[in-house]
């Protein structure tokens, strides 16, 4: 990358839905509509990586990797399948 490469930063968009400043609920509505998404319309489905950005962007990182063994073991405590 060159010195005067531009580098693009972006975070969640604002939803209404999670107007507070905590945003557990934002991070874990994106997690679970992101697999949603994906067992419904696939990976390659562009809508899908919109959630994919917000959990990523929000979620600490330890919450994900609980999550994501919770989602393999089949105990995460919402479907994620339709």
């Amino acid at each position: 990358m060159s010195d005067n490469a531009e580098i693009k930063i972006e975070t969640a968009p604002f939803d209404a839905r999670f107007p507070n400043t905590n945003q557990s609920k934002h991070c874990w509505q994106a997690y679970g509509d992101y697999y949603k998404c994906i067992n419904a319309r696939g990976e390659e489905f562009t809508p899908c990586q919109e959630f994919k950005k917000v959990f990523k962007s929000i979620c600490p990182n330890s919450w994900v990797e609980k999550w994501d063994e919770q989602r393999e073991e089949g105990t995460l405590p919402f479907k994620v399948t339709v």
